[in-house]
């Protein structure tokens, strides 16, 4: 039997039931490949995205998003517009409690840029951070150290 051919990029984002909708926790994505292309001069723009959010009734399906995000590989846009427009779209596609974007594009010219995008629900107001102290370590705790 013949292997599965790769499938193709989309913009389509799938999404599941959260298993957890009653509690606050965070999914974060690391995606250090991302890749499109400058509209100016057509060459080649790399960032390195992290998506942090806090869903509500539905989480991304992890495939989906790989797709997704190698769409926009062969796309022409400005980084403040595609990092908005993914923003955007995840949010249209789960209508998440918070999520938070963070896009490190590699230097260009000399020039690193950095865009930070988020969303809040309306009416969503996070827990307060709990603050723990620092444990010691166990040879500490015992005197050997």
């Amino acid at each position: 039997m013949p292997p599965n051919p790769p499938t193709a990029p989309s913009k389509e984002l799938h999404v599941f039931a959260n298993p957890s909708a009653g509690r606050d926790y965070v999914i974060q994505f690391q995606i250090p490949e991302f890749t499109c292309n400058c509209p100016l001069t057509g060459q080649p723009d790399f960032a390195h995205f992290t998506i942090d959010m806090i869903c509500d009734q539905t989480c991304i399906e992890l495939k989906s998003l790989k797709m997704y995000m190698w769409s926009y590989r062969n796309e022409g846009s400005f980084h403040e517009k595609v990092t908005n427009t993914i923003l955007d779209d995840i949010v249209a596609a789960t209508d998440p409690r918070f999520v938070r974007i963070t896009a490190k594009w590699y230097v260009r010219g000399g020039i690193y840029t950095n865009v930070v995008v988020e969303h809040r629900k309306k009416g969503w107001t996070p827990a307060p951070r709990v603050e723990l102290p620092a444990v010691a370590s166990l040879g500490h705790a015992v005197g050997l150290l």
